[in-house]
């Protein structure tokens, strides 16, 4: 197998050498790309192989450089090495240049198992080393150019011969790069079959381009062909690696054991995957800080992995300066060698903490004083924790574990200071208990490492003093509520009022005052309570909703300072027929020819309640001549219809009417419907200018008898 490797690779060079000979000079390395098999050591003054460099012109003031400095280039193009050398990378670059030229050649470094791959990937061997792949007399060679060749433009690359032209005959070049986009990039001499370049090639937009060449006549017809001619882009170094994903952030538990792996780096470079060009390797720059360990983590060169190499101890977070450390990352192609290309960018590595210190007491006792009768926050517990502040591993949880059995106290965090505010919920009595001893204990949201327990610290005692506070008499019950008629006479007793004072060990005595009584209806003894009328009630008073009659009363102790108790009084009034009905409405208006004489519907209304209302009973007082005017007619329990019974003059007329209420005894009210007739034309009823006041005979027999009975009262 090795023979015939080395066979196919003889081969070829052989026919690049009998090409070349029909070539025009084209400036630079006649070979660009060399393979050199990796021996056990290369040795001090070892000739590698030849290169040869030729600027068409010369090779005046020619000059070489190696991208290793163990190797040199003598000046007849000899590659030597300047000593022992036992490992020489994967690539070598020599760069050529004099007055008039400049080029680049790279010698690959292989293994015997890697070199037949290699050509063939490079130069594609099958089918595409220059031998003709079909009886044709177009002998196209595959040809190489390195990106970013600098100007002049445009550069002979390569050279298509044909062994069978005639007279007349041309070279025509087509295909993407040439009539296709991007288009015009190469060019071929119709004449002498030589190929260019226009501009600067960038292998990492096109990496290849496969042209086809033929032969054709004066008439455009093909004569030969077509045949593929293969042009590759030889990759340069001109991409510096990239970090494309950032920001990089990783995190590591504390204690966590040495070569515990936090995050991965990794870059990009757009260079030939396939070379050194893009072949990364990865180094840690800087680190800050760079306490407790300048070396607190490795990076894995090729991997591009970060992990931990200090002990388990160093990586304490409590103890750090700060958790939170950033590494500069370097990636370098070339596989890291001095010429190499170099990218950066910044890790962020933050130490997460673990719950290895439990939250413990800064006392084993606390103090608070509360008033009785007083609630909320009485003393804030104060813990210290040397996890890291706003995570589970810091965060108190407290609990009452003794001590209140009235669920008297609750006990909360405090989110912004970790401390436990101890509040009373429920008032505390003095009379009942002076003091309170409570059991707290703090622990954490999260739960403990294995290892780590919660100590006699993570309890404490708190000692509740209670203050005593004249405390107000209190009236049993409250509210007060009782039932009586309205219009019960005044001086009557309404209820008597019963206050006791909490302060069973002051001894105090207890006064009693009215506070609010709306209507001034009521009074209260100060010395015993009793409550008595002073006015009438009123059911219908402005002062009384839905029949509660409300008001207040005060019960004064005798501390100094006095305390005040207040009641309440809900007297519900039962009704009484106390009030008489009303009519409405009161004036009617009627025409003097009108031939519907149904005058007014009049309606009636009580303020008091079932049964002291309706039904109603609706009257007409005795009218006076021979002839009867007007009657009134019951229509329901609440309302009556007044009806004339002839038409009557244009003039004021006032009827008497009586309703009854249904109370017992009922209520009558006596009232006057005032009726105008007026004169109506063309629809305009005019009332004004009536004749005299037409008055019933019964109002003014009524009238003459009350004047006769003030003129003489002894009568």
């Amino acid at each position: 197998m090795q023979h015939l490797k080395i066979e196919k690779t003889l081969r070829f060079r052989v026919l690049l050498l009998a090409f070349a000979e029909d070539l025009e000079c084209i400036p630079g390395f006649q070979q660009k790309v060399f393979y050199v098999e990796q021996p056990s050591e290369f040795t001090e003054d070892q000739p590698v192989l030849n290169l040869v460099f030729d600027d068409c012109q010369g090779n005046n003031k020619l000059n070489f450089e190696v991208s290793n400095p163990d190797f040199k280039v003598e000046s007849d193009g000899s590659l030597v090495v300047l000593k022992n050398v036992s490992e020489a990378g994967r690539a070598l670059f020599v760069h050529a240049r004099t007055e008039h030229a400049e080029d680049m050649a790279e010698i690959l470094i292989v293994g015997a198992n890697e070199k037949h791959g290699a050509l063939k990937e490079i130069f594609k061997m099958e089918g595409n080393l220059g031998i003709p792949r079909q009886k044709r007399a177009i002998l196209a060679t595959p040809i190489l150019i390195p990106e970013n060749q600098r100007p002049p433009f445009p550069r002979p690359v390569g050279k298509v011969i044909s062994s069978e032209r005639t007279e007349g005959a041309k070279f025509r070049l087509s295909g993407k790069g040439v009539d296709q986009d991007p288009k015009g990039i190469f060019r071929i001499n119709e004449i002498s079959g030589e190929v260019s370049v226009t501009r600067a090639l960038d292998r990492e937009a096109i990496a290849n381009y496969e042209l086809e060449v033929e032969v054709t006549d004066l008439s455009g017809k093909i004569i030969d062909g077509p045949v593929r001619l293969d042009i590759s882009v030889i990759d340069q170094n001109d991409n510096r690696p990239m970090f494309r994903e950032g920001p990089y952030v990783g995190h590591v538990m504390e204690g966590s054991p040495t070569g515990t792996t936090v995050m991965r780096m990794t870059a990009f470079d757009a260079d030939d995957s396939s070379t050194d060009n893009a072949l990364l390797r990865y180094n840690i720059l800087k680190q800050t800080p760079t306490k407790p360990s300048p070396n607190m983590f490795y990076i894995d060169p090729e991997k591009g992995d970060i992990v931990t190499v200090v002990s388990p101890v160093l990586l304490d977070r409590e103890t750090m300066e700060t958790p939170k450390y950033e590494l500069v990352i370097e990636a370098k192609d070339m596989g890291g060698l001095d010429v190499g290309l170099t990218g950066t960018a910044t890790a962020t590595i933050l130490i997460d903490d673990k719950n290895d210190h439990p939250p413990e007491f800064t006392k084993k006792e606390f103090q608070a004083t509360v008033k009785e009768g007083v609630t909320g926050v009485i003393v804030n517990l104060t813990v210290g924790d040397r996890d890291d502040p706003v995570t589970g591993a810091w965060r108190a949880v407290y609990t009452i574990i003794n001590g209140n059995p009235g669920q008297s106290f609750e006990i909360h965090t405090n989110p912004q200071t970790n401390e436990g505010m101890l509040s009373v919920v429920k008032p505390l009595d003095y009379e009942i208990s002076a003091f309170h001893t409570l059991l707290i204990k703090v622990e954490n949201e999260d739960p403990l490492i294995p290892d780590i327990a919660y100590g006699p610290s993570s309890t404490a005692t708190v000692q509740i003093t209670v203050e005593d506070v004249n405390e107000g008499p209190v009236f049993h019950p409250n509210p007060m509520t009782v039932t009586k008629q309205e219009n019960i006479s005044i001086g009557s007793v309404v209820l008597t009022v019963n206050a006791t004072d909490p302060d069973t060990l002051q001894h105090q005595t207890i006064r009693y005052s009215v506070y609010k009584d709306p209507a001034g209806w009521l009074e209260i003894n100060p010395t015993n309570g009793t409550i008595g009328t002073t006015a009438t009630l009123d059911r219908e008073s402005p002062y009384v909703h839905n029949n509660v009659y409300t008001a207040l009363f005060l019960a004064i102790d005798s501390g100094n300072p006095p305390a005040t108790g207040t009641g309440t009084l809900h007297i519900t009034l039962e009704d009484v027929n106390d009030n008489t009905p009303f009519l409405y409405p009161t004036l009617a208006k009627v025409c003097d020819d009108a031939k519907d004489l149904r005058v007014v519907v009049l309606g009636a209304s009580d303020k008091d309640l079932h049964p002291n209302t309706d039904p109603f009973k609706f009257e007409l007082s005795k009218q006076s001549g021979p002839d009867k005017l007007w009657r009134i007619t019951k229509l329901n329990n609440t309302h009556a219809q007044v009806i004339l019974l002839q038409n009557l003059k244009k003039a004021n007329y006032n009827i008497p009417i009586s309703v009854t209420d249904s109370g017992k005894p009922p209520l009558t009210n006596n009232t006057e419907l005032k009726l105008q007739v007026c004169s109506c034309k063309k629809s305009k009823m005019d009332c004004s200018a009536t004749d005299a006041l037409h008055i019933s005979m019964t109002l003014i027999l009524l009238s003459l008898f009350s004047l006769f009975c003030k003129s003489f009262p002894e009568l």
